[in-house]
């Protein structure tokens, strides 16, 4: 499974999502607002799993605001931290 899909699957079951599959969430889609519709309460929430499942830490939102945009900037985040 690649990362893209590990985090998409956490998206769903972690976040509980209903009514989408993995497949139907595109790597570019935006995670808030009118993509996938998450709140901020979810924002901390996939802070909290990124670091759990991928030991990688968002320290803020500063730092957070870019790496939770969509799927792949979210990859592409833990990608650059898991290899300093």
């Amino acid at each position: 499974m690649t990362l893209k899909e590990q985090i998409k699957q956490i998206l769903i079951e972690d976040l509980n999502l209903e009514d989408i599959t993995a497949e139907e969430i595109a790597d570019d889609e935006p995670l808030f607002g009118e993509g996938l519709g998450l709140d901020s309460l979810d924002a901390v929430e996939l802070a909290v799993l990124v670091q759990k499942n991928f030991g990688v830490e968002i320290k803020d939102m500063e730092e957070g605001r870019p790496a939770l945009q969509s799927v792949q900037a979210l990859a592409q985040f833990i990608e650059e931290k898991q290899g300093k």
